[in-house]
């Protein structure tokens, strides 16, 4: 498997966007987090691996509505990785987006015009700024949560011009397996602008819904919903965790740990979400 050709590819003066989104029941804020990405990309790849919510029919409903999109139906994540790995080395930056983040799209495309110019042509990563969103208002108009900095940021923009390849085991899309760099560009080229740049001037800054629930399907806390790598990563944290509930041992919740520092703030969200909402 392997990316075609981008139908909505117009900007011919700058490097091409492949948006790869990937889900697994994920229907509550999937639709929000897709149209606010799409602008920004010249081809959006829509995947899901096993959902048994509503995703499927809103992914399948937005590939047919947007014309740079596509929908694949995965059997194991892995497969995300596969369908981008041919880009290593070409203009091309991938901007991963899971179906709990929900950009600034207006931002994005001020973003979009600094790849243009050239701004990033040297860097590897971009990070952004973050809230994650422990509650949004029933209007759509505010969300309270923790920021980043000082929470790590967890956007993924990456310029697959300042690599080779990327194989190996992938278990998903930009996770795992071995990165080789070209000459002139090591892991260490990242560009940190949510350090750079406050909440409210960022062009890249997400609504990170990971304290919220996802799915119409969604039971218990969602604190404690696992990722992908959790369930189909061979770390060590997962063999950790595995033992001690084995042996009743209470396991730490990793979204506390990286997503809950700071304080908590209050911020407007009508840049992301349309009136409609």
């Amino acid at each position: 498997m392997a990316v075609g050709p981008a139908p909505q590819q117009d900007c011919l003066s700058g490097p091409r966007i492949v948006g790869v989104v990937l889900v697994h029941n994920e229907d509550v804020f999937v639709e929000r987090a897709v149209r606010n990405a799409a602008p920004f990309c010249d081809h959006i790849l829509l995947m899901d691996h096993g959902s048994t919510d509503a995703t499927v029919p809103i992914l399948k409903r937005l590939a047919k509505e947007l014309p740079s999109a596509e929908f694949h139906r995965l059997s194991h994540p892995r497969e995300s990785h596969e369908l981008i790995a041919g880009l290593a080395g070409q203009d091309t930056w991938i901007f991963a987006v899971d179906g709990d983040e929900i950009y600034d799209t207006t931002g994005l495309l001020h973003l979009r015009e600094r790849i243009n110019a050239g701004e990033f042509a040297r860097t590897w990563m971009i990070l952004g700024n973050v809230l994650n969103v422990t509650s949004l208002a029933p209007d759509y108009r505010s969300a309270s949560g923790h920021l980043a900095p000082p929470c790590r940021s967890m956007t993924k923009l990456y310029n697959f011009a300042a690599i080779s390849s990327w194989s190996g085991d992938a278990p998903e899309r930009l996770h795992g397996g071995e990165v080789v760099f070209r000459p002139g560009f090591t892991n260490s080229d990242r560009r940190m602008l949510h350090d750079e740049e406050a909440w409210e001037e960022s062009d890249f800054r997400c609504l990170h819904m990971c304290f919220l629930s996802r799915s119409s399907k969604e039971s218990g806390d969602a604190a404690t919903r696992e990722n992908i790598m959790e369930k189909y990563g061979n770390s060590w944290q997962r063999v950790i965790r595995a033992v001690r509930r084995l042996v009743g041992l209470p396991v730490t919740n990793w979204k506390d740990s990286r997503y809950r520092r700071g304080p908590e703030v209050t911020v407007s969200t009508t840049a992301f979400f349309p009136t409609e909402s």
